[in-house]
C-alpha cells in the first residue's frame, strides 16, 4: 500500500510540475517569455556514485528480478532507496544480508531506543567526516522523535551518549588501544551507566557505521538529492531552458553556461582526454598485462604451497615484516583534513585520528586470532547479549569473504580465494591481527602498492579517498569487481573493530 501511495504521489507531483513548467519542446502550456522566478532543485552529478557510470548501475538494477524485490522491501521499510543500496546492487546476495542486518539494528526490538540508535550512527559517521551518513541519520533521528537540541552538538546530548564518545573515537581510529577500563568506565557511570546489552548494541552500531563510511567514500557515493551537497538550483529566470532538460540529462555543468542576461546557452563540451591515441593504447596494454601478471603470481604461489610449507617461525617473521611495511604505505595526497563544523559538532577531540599500529616506538602486543576470534568468542558473546544479531553479522561476514563469480577482469573460471584472503588478512594485519596459519609473504606478491594505498586509505582514513585512487588500482577490472573489493574491506574492518571491543568486554566480564 505504501509503495502504491508513493507512486501515485510521485505521478501527481510530476503532472503538476509539468503543467507549471511546460514548454513548446515538451508540449507544456508555459510560454517561453513567462518569468516565474521559481527555484528548481536539480541533482549535482550523475547517479549514485561519482566513480561509477550511472548507466552501469541502472543496467544491473533493471535486469535482475531479485533486485526488484529487494528494492521494494527496502523502500517499504525506509521510505527511500538510498545511493548506497543502489551501488550495492552489483552484489544482490550481499545486499540482501546487509539490508536485513541494518534493518534489525535500527528498527527491530533491541536494548537501545530508536532515537539512540540513529544518534549513535551520526556519532560514528561523523568521526570520518561522512556528511552523507550524518545527513541520512539526522533525518531518521528526527523522524523517530529525537530531540532536535541534541543535533546542536554532542555536548547537548545526554551524558550517557557523551560518555560513549571516547569509545567511538578509539574504535574508529586506533581500536588496538581499547582496554577493559574503557568498558568499565561505561558500565559503572552511576546514573549514566550502560548495561552490557546496551553496550554491545552500541558497539555493533559504531562498527557498522565506521565501516559504512569506508564504503561511502570508497565507492564515491553521491549525496542524496534532498541532502546538502546533493542538489543545486538553476537561475530563477531562464527562458531557453526547460524542466524537460533536467529529465533528459541536459543539465551538465560542462554543457550549459549562464550568460550575463541570465539565460542558459549550450557550449561545446570540454574534451577531457587530450592524450595522444598511442598513450591511451599504452595505458590499456599496461593494465592488461597487470591482470596477466597477477594471474601468473597466483599460479606460482599455489605451486609453492603444494611444494613446501613455511615454518611457524618464518610465518611469524613475515607477519612482523608486513605489519612494519604497512606503516609506510600512504598516499601522496595524505594531509590533515579539518572537519566541517556541521559534522565535527557530533564528536569531541577532532584532532584524534588514525596512527599506525607500531609507529613512534609504541609496542602493542599482536592480536592472535587463535587466542580470540569471531567464530569461537565474539559471535557467542554478541548473540548472548543481543540475540540474533550475532547470526546476522556472521552471515554477512561469510557472504563478503566467500563471495565470488570466479572471474578476474576478462578471465573466467578463476579461483579467487587466494586473492580474497590476502586482502582480508592485509586489513587485519594493519590492525595488528595475526593468523598463525597464513603466510604473509603472499600479500606482497598479490597486492601492488597502488592497491595497498587504496586499501589503507579506505579502511583507515576513508575521508581522504579520491577518484584517482579508485581508478589507479586494478585498471582492467570491472566496477562491479571494485565494489566487491570494497565489501571485503568494510567487513574485514568491522570484524577487526569488533574483535578488539568484544575482547575488552570479555576481559571485563572475567
Amino acid at each position: 500500500m505504501r509503495l502504491a501511495t508513493a507512486a501515485n504521489e510521485a505521478y501527481t507531483a510530476s503532472l503538476a510540475v509539468s503543467e507549471l513548467l511546460g514548454c513548446k519542446q515538451c508540449g507544456g502550456g508555459r510560454g517561453q517569455d513567462e518569468e516565474l522566478g521559481i527555484r528548481i532543485p536539480r541533482p549535482l552529478g550523475h547517479g549514485p556514485s561519482r566513480f561509477i557510470p550511472e548507466k552501469e548501475i541502472l543496467q544491473v538494477g533493471s535486469e535482475d528480478a531479485q533486485m526488484h524485490t529487494l528494492f521494494a522491501d527496502s523502500f517499504a521499510a525506509l521510505g527511500r532507496l538510498d545511493n548506497i543500496t543502489l551501488v550495492m546492487v552489483f552484489h544482490p546476495q550481499y545486499l540482501e544480508s546487509f539490508l536485513k542486518t541494518q534493518h534489525y539494528l535500527l528498527q527491530m526490538d533491541g536494548p537501545l531506543p530508536l532515537h539512540y540508535r540513529h544518534y549513535i550512527g551520526i556519532m560514528a559517521a561523523a568521526r570520518h567526516q561522512c556528511s552523507y551518513l550524518v545527513n541520512l541519520h539526522v533525518n531518521d533521528f528526527l523522524h523517530v522523535g529525537g530531540d532536535p537540541k541534541w543535533l546542536n552538538g554532542l555536548e547537548n546530548a545526554p551524558q550517557k551518549l557523551q560518555n560513549l564518545g571516547e569509545l567511538n573515537k578509539v574504535l574508529a581510529h586506533r581500536p588496538w588501544l581499547i582496554t577493559k577500563e574503557h568498558i568499565e568506565g561505561l558500565l559503572k557511570a552511576e546514573e549514566h551507566s550502560w548495561s552490557l546489552a546496551e553496550l554491545v548494541h552500541a558497539v555493533v552500531l559504531l562498527t557498522h557505521y565506521h565501516s559504512l563510511a569506508s564504503f561511502t567514500f570508497g565507492c564515491g557515493i553521491s549525496p542524496e538529492i534532498h541532502c546538502d551537497g546533493g542538489h543545486t538550483f538553476r537561475p530563477p529566470s531562464v527562458s531557453n531552458y526547460c524542466f524537460c532538460d533536467i529529465t533528459n540529462g541536459n543539465h551538465s555543468v560542462d554543457e550549459m553556461q549562464v550568460n550575463s542576461a541570465g539565460n542558459v546557452s549550450k557550449i561545446h563540451q570540454v574534451q577531457r582526454d587530450t592524450s595522444p591515441q598511442n598513450l591511451y593504447i599504452q595505458q590499456v596494454s599496461d593494465s592488461f598485462f597487470e591482470v596477466e601478471a597477477l594471474m601468473e603470481k597466483m599460479r606460482q604461489l599455489q605451486e609453492c604451497r603444494d611444494e613446501e610449507e613455511a615454518s611457524q617461525e618464518e610465518m611469524a617473521s613475515r607477519f612482523e615484516i608486513e605489519k612494519r611495511e604497512s606503516m609506510f604505505v600512504f598516499s601522496s595526497d595524505d594531509e590533515e583534513a579539518t572537519p566541517a563544523r556541521d559534522v565535527s559538532r557530533h564528536f569531541e577531540d577532532t584532532s584524534y585520528g588514525y596512527k599506525d599500529f607500531s609507529r613512534h616506538g609504541m609496542h602493542v602486543p599482536t592480536f592472535r586470532v587463535q587466542d580470540y576470534c569471531w567464530e569461537d568468542h565474539g559471535y557467542s558473546l554478541v548473540n548472548r547479549l543481543y540475540p540474533d544479531v550475532g547470526q546476522l553479522i556472521d552471515e554477512k561476514f561469510h557472504i563478503a569473504y566467500n563471495l565470488t563469480y570466479n572471474t578476474m577482469a576478462m578471465h573466467k573460471d578463476v579461483d579467487t580465494s587466494m586473492l580474497r584472503r590476502a586482502i582480508w588478512n592485509y586489513i587485519h594485519c594493519m590492525f595488528g591481527i595475526r593468523y598463525d596459519d597464513y603466510d604473509y609473504g603472499e600479500i606482497n606478491q598479490l597486492l601492488d602498492r597502488s592497491f595497498k594505498v587504496y586499501i589503507k586509505t579506505v579502511v583507515c582514513t576513508p575521508e581522504k579517498v579520491t577518484k584517482r585512487m579508485y581508478d589507479s588500482f586494478w585498471r582492467q577490472f570491472k566496477h562491479s569487481e571494485k565494489v566487491h573489493v570494497n565489501l571485503l574491506l568494510i567487513e574485514a574492518r568491522m570484524q577487526a573493530e569488533l574483535l578488539y571491543a568484544l575482547r575488552a568486554i570479555t576481559r571485563y566480564m572475567t
